[in-house]
């Protein structure tokens, strides 16, 4: 960035003016006003790897974990706005059961007509009538136990077989579409199951809201029984911070899957940008109780040209890659916002006496013909 005083004609106002004097005379008592305060570091307390055990974390915790030695992450907490897959691997109703729209019936017939046989599932349509086929036209089983549709369907096939014999079970219940799929857990901390209500997840693992729903469910259904998986993994993230050098910060948020190192967020904001130093560390939050932040030195340099993993972490949870500013870039930021409104006010100056000078010199205007 090339900065420039604009020296004055000696027509106009020169350097040696007052006025220019006391504002560069204030220039210079400001910039030296700054100090050691021009680069403001984060006050840290840098622990290393020889004294981490001994100080934070506390007694008998394990080391940060590094590239080549990883290790598995605690079970996963739900928390929003993670999206859970839920699916319904029973799903009865409660005695007594009626039949409803868009329930799935097993009808097996013995008797029927050879070229037309009834042995499948059969859909129950809007308006509560299963179709059997064109030979035997639509029975309306809506509202109807699984019993009382079994014996209309037998009166029903009576008037066109001599000794029918039906079998009529629930193959699957429409229930059952309304507790499958994808549920994302909301700010409230639940997932919504359509009819059945919501279902308080967050704070539990897995098995626990798996067994959280089974709970809920059962006030609905006959033993029911669902799987439960993380179908987006959404509240469990890093950042990469980056010191912006005067041009202001930049936060990159991250999402965690258990395997990330230091090198990965470095290559997830397309690597160390000129406005940055090779000064990089990891802020690791603690826990109030254990009341100590964790500060993790990297030595970029050795991670990205000798290969070396002794700094470079796997990341965890909260994690903050802190990648500090480039001195001389921060500088250079520094001396443009000083000098800049200097620059400004000499400019105008300067435009001004210079039109001052072209009306003395033309008053009449500036004819190019003479």
């Amino acid at each position: 960035m090339n900065h420039r005083l604009l020296l004055l004609p000696s027509q106009g106002v020169g350097i040696d003016s007052p006025r220019v004097g006391h504002l560069l005379a204030i220039a210079v008592l400001i910039v030296a006003a700054t100090g050691c305060q021009t680069f403001p570091r984060p006050q840290r307390t840098v622990v290393q790897e020889a004294t981490l055990d001994a100080t934070c974390p506390p007694d008998g915790q394990p080391l940060p974990a590094k590239e080549l030695a990883k290790v598995s992450l605690p079970p996963y907490v739900i928390e929003p706005p993670d999206i859970l897959l839920v699916d319904a691997l029973r799903v009865v109703p409660k005695p007594p059961f009626r039949v409803q729209s868009f329930d799935v019936l097993q009808v097996m017939v013995e008797g029927t007509l050879l070229d037309q046989p009834i042995n499948g599932l059969f859909a129950v349509e809007p308006g509560g009538m299963v179709d059997l086929g064109p030979a035997y036209g639509k029975v309306a089983v809506g509202g109807l136990s699984l019993d009382e549709a079994q014996d209309a369907v037998f009166r029903h096939l009576k008037r066109v077989l001599r000794e029918p014999q039906v079998s009529l079970t629930l193959a699957e219940a429409a229930g059952q579409q309304q507790v499958a799929g994808e549920h994302l857990v909301g700010p409230d901390g639940t997932i919504n199951l359509g009819t059945y209500g919501s279902v308080p997840v967050t704070g539990l693992t897995l098995h626990e809201a798996k067994a959280a729903i089974e709970a809920h469910l059962s006030q609905f259904l006959e033993a029911p029984l669902v799987s439960v998986d993380v179908y987006s993994y959404n509240s469990k993230v890093y950042y990469v911070i980056t010191e912006g050098a005067g041009y202001g910060d930049n936060v990159a948020r991250f999402p965690i899957t258990g395997n990330e190192t230091v090198l990965d967020a470095i290559a997830g904001i397309n690597g160390l940008s000129r406005l940055s130093s090779k000064d990089v560390w990891i802020a690791r939050p603690a826990p109030s109780s254990m009341g100590c932040d964790q500060i993790l030195p990297v030595d970029i340099e050795a991670i990205m040209k000798g290969g070396a993993t002794a700094t470079n972490y796997q990341l965890l949870p909260g994690d903050r890659v802190f990648i500090a500013q480039d001195h001389m870039v921060a500088f250079d930021s520094l001396v443009g916002r000083m000098t800049a409104p200097f620059e400004r006010i000499f400019g105008f100056t300067l435009l001004g006496s210079s039109t001052v000078q072209q009306i003395n010199r033309f008053p009449f205007g500036f004819n190019p013909n003479f």
